[in-house]
């Protein structure tokens, strides 16, 4: 899959992009809306793409029973719509108009299309934006079967969206166009001394914006995350550069009840509200902040999460 460049006033604002994908492989791009447009405009005139674009929304008058079975009839697919409609979890929305579904419901539905499409590759404009977290379960477990014969772009401007379903994660903004280390390995553990533990005494987080000097109490902090080579301390939705390693904040903050959940993410504990569990291999934190943040929580630390939360 290749992307040309594209120049807006003399300056690069698409590069060169290459995507050497293999069959069963799921990619996602993290970019802003033009962006996005513009690498699918790209591809509109490619026979083996499918090209599903964020806010879809057809057929509103036909039931769901009806779409399915018209998407059957239109593909010459071979299947039984009773048996589809079990397999999508739609049996109880079966008889309902699809203007009559909840807004999540009605997105998840307008996307089963993907499971229809013939091309070998599928290109996805947020399919994870407008859904609950249950039609998000639901859409994922049938990417997942799809991936079995076929492979996926992801097009998103959510971190967390991406990592639902993407093998391999990328960034493109002005600054180019770069993979994020988004594996789930055990990191490279370096015990702290227990003598030292107890007499570490961290007051304030140092970061810096914009040239200034920022320092952040501990429980200010929301999580902290490893992007692009860059350290970022979130706090109240906003982000802030620290000089510091991952290695050397969870050192420094394991006093304050901050937990390592992913070899790129450090979160405040206090600000868990939620463990999500997408399959019994993929998980993820939601955290009662200003904003409603999702980290991702590696498989290998579950357990270590729960020992720490008595549950």
């Amino acid at each position: 899959m290749q992307f040309q460049p594209i120049y807006y006033n003399g300056k690069l604002f698409l590069p060169k992009i290459e995507l050497n994908m293999t069959s069963n492989q799921s990619i996602g791009i993290i970019t802003d809306l033009k962006r996005k447009q513009l690498l699918m405009n790209q591809l509109e005139d490619h026979s083996q793409y499918y090209l599903f674009r964020a806010q879809q929304n057809e057929y509103m008058r036909l039931t769901v029973e009806e779409l399915i079975t018209f998407l059957i009839k239109v593909t010459e697919r071979n299947e039984r719509v009773a048996l589809l409609m079990d397999y999508f979890s739609l049996k109880e929305e079966r008889k309902v108009k699809i203007k009559d579904l909840s807004s999540s419901k009605r997105m998840y539905v307008t996307l089963l299309r993907v499971f229809f499409a013939h091309q070998p590759t599928l290109v996805l404009e947020e399919p994870y934006f407008y859904l609950e977290e249950e039609d998000r379960c639901h859409f994922k477990r049938i990417l997942d079967d799809l991936l079995k014969e076929k492979q996926i772009l992801i097009l998103t401007s959510n971190l967390e969206d991406a990592m639902i379903s993407c093998d391999a994660i990328y960034r493109l903004n002005e600054f180019g166009f770069r993979p994020l280390d988004i594996r789930d390995s055990e990191e490279d553990k370096q015990e702290v001394p227990e003598q030292d533990r107890a007499n570490i005494t961290l007051q304030k987080i140092y970061t810096k914006r914009n040239d200034k000097a920022i320092l952040f109490d501990p429980p200010e902090v929301d999580y902290i995350e490893s992007m692009d080579g860059s350290i970022l301390v979130h706090v109240g939705g906003e982000n802030y550069v620290c000089a510091l390693t991952l290695t050397e904040l969870e050192q420094r903050l394991i006093n304050f009840g901050f937990f390592r959940c992913h070899r790129s993410y450090i979160v405040n504990l206090q600000k868990v509200r939620e463990i999500i569990t997408w399959t019994k291999n993929s998980y993820s934190l939601r955290l009662n902040t200003g904003k409603d943040s999702v980290v991702p929580l590696s498989r290998s630390k579950l357990h270590e999460l729960k020992a720490l939360l008595n549950i």
